[in-house]
């Protein structure tokens, strides 16, 4: 093989300034999730001193993983990691109201236990919460390596960049998708399938509102496509099941597809109602 070629790679191992571990930052995320939520931990504590110093460990895991993050270095990753951890008690609250959220909207649902334990919209989420949390404090690849582990695994993908408010429910999940600029307010429910996206993908339109703004109390049903960063649903709306949405729409809105009956009895599906 090729030396050059060879060398060329191995200068990169050694000298790339943005590769945290994927296995390391994966394993932070949910070790952190399960200190905040004991359905998700494996972990026991024999007492509050050792829980304190596990804390703390994790803490210095994420320092370790900052260690070569291009926007962090030397002291600034302490502060980073701090200023972080700082947050959990926020970030535990917004988690349990989301979890609270998904058991009031989902009569499956026995108890909120079993929402953190086995709700793969849960774990979307709490993903996105962590992640948007280290977003915040400038720093960018951590993030996507957590929400695009979580989107892997539960088939959720959410930005860390989107902004969401209190009581978000995703039931049941697979295939949603969340892009960059969504706003989204409180005690939103969406189901599966449903794209708040971008109506152009255009590299240019990079630091532009891309992407649609949810109020609150809306309910956006399976497979529903809302798209454009000047569309806004407004609050207390319900957009239903398959509805292509590319305009925006006043609060108490109502927007399904209607049935159209042909001369040979049958259904064709091929009107958008707005109420």
């Amino acid at each position: 093989m090729n030396s050059d070629f060879l060398k060329s790679l191995f200068t990169k191992h050694s000298e790339c300034p943005s590769c945290p571990p994927l296995g390391m930052v994966v394993d932070f995320f949910d070790d952190l999730l399960g200190a905040l939520f004991t359905e998700r931990s494996e972990k026991k504590f024999s007492s509050l001193k050792s829980f304190e110093h596990y804390i703390k460990s994790l803490e210095l895991r994420l320092e370790e993983i900052l260690r070569n993050h291009p926007e962090t270095s030397g002291s600034a990753n302490q502060q980073v990691a701090e200023s972080f951890f700082d947050q959990l008690p926020a970030l535990h609250k917004k988690l349990s109201q989301d979890s609270q959220a998904m058991f009031n909207g989902d009569p499956a649902a026995k108890s909120p236990h079993e929402i953190i334990r086995s709700y793969p919209g849960f774990y979307a989420i709490s993903a996105y919460r962590i992640a948007h949390a280290l977003r915040a404090l400038n720093i960018s690849i951590i993030p996507r390596l957590i929400t695009e582990h979580a989107h892997g695994k539960t088939g959720i993908d959410i930005h860390p960049g989107a902004t969401i408010g209190d009581y978000f429910c995703i039931d049941h999940g697979t295939g949603v998708v969340i892009g960059e600029t969504t706003i989204i307010g409180n005690h939103v429910k969406i189901y599966q399938g449903v794209t708040l996206g971008a109506l152009s993908v255009k590299k240019e339109d990079a630091e532009l509102k891309r992407h649609p703004t949810i109020e609150d109390n809306v309910v956006v049903y399976a497979g529903a496509t809302i798209l454009g960063g000047k569309t806004i649903v407004g609050a207390n709306s319900i957009i239903g099941g398959n509805v292509w949405l590319t305009r925006s729409v006043p609060p108490l809105s109502k927007v399904y597809y209607q049935a159209k009956m042909n001369t040979d009895d049958s259904e064709e599906l091929d009107r958008i109602v707005f109420k």
